[in-house]
């Protein structure tokens, strides 16, 4: 079962380390990917589907033409959760180039 332990402030500091490329903005971790083209970034979303049903855990997304912007929260938790951890640090695994 994913954890969807809220982040403990300890956890929420080392979040900057942890996915440096992200943003703690309220309770949502955010990051926004850039790509050649539009092709490129639609593929790079097909693979975070694919993460996103493997792990039960849906991102709020949207594309524009070489741009994807993310954003994950656990939404019944009320907060950032180990679980929205896990899910950046999947995608952070994906190729961006």
């Amino acid at each position: 079962m994913a954890d969807r332990t809220l982040l403990d402030p300890e956890e929420r500091a080392d979040l900057a380390a942890r996915l440096p490329e992200w943003v703690l903005e309220g309770e949502h971790l955010r990051r926004t990917f850039t790509f050649a083209d539009f092709a490129a970034a639609f593929a790079f979303m097909t693979q975070v589907a694919a993460i996103a049903e493997e792990l039960q855990h849906h991102p709020d997304w949207s594309n524009s033409w070489n741009r994807v912007d993310v954003a994950v929260t656990t939404h019944s938790a009320g907060g950032p959760t180990r679980l929205d951890v896990a899910f950046a640090e999947a995608v952070d695994r994906l190729p961006t180039r």
